[in-house]
């Protein structure tokens, strides 16, 4: 999973749509935004779209180079 920066989405849901997710969060012991990006990644894995990792070692060194 993403250990690096992240990003903000924001995004309007049908409030029953809204409910099931989070429903879905506790199931699962999650946070909601993780449950989404969960959903997301799985989606992905099914359906070979690929998912890029930024690297947080190298992402936090201008010009992402490394010691």
């Amino acid at each position: 999973m993403a250990t690096g920066k992240t990003t903000t989405l924001t995004f309007r849901i049908e409030p029953g749509l809204k409910e099931a997710l989070r429903e879905a969060a506790n199931r699962e012991h999650r946070s909601i935004a993780n449950m989404v990006e969960v959903l997301i990644r799985d989606y992905c894995g099914r359906n070979g779209i690929e998912i890029e990792e930024i690297d947080a070692a190298s992402s936090s060194r201008p010009g992402g180079k490394t010691k």
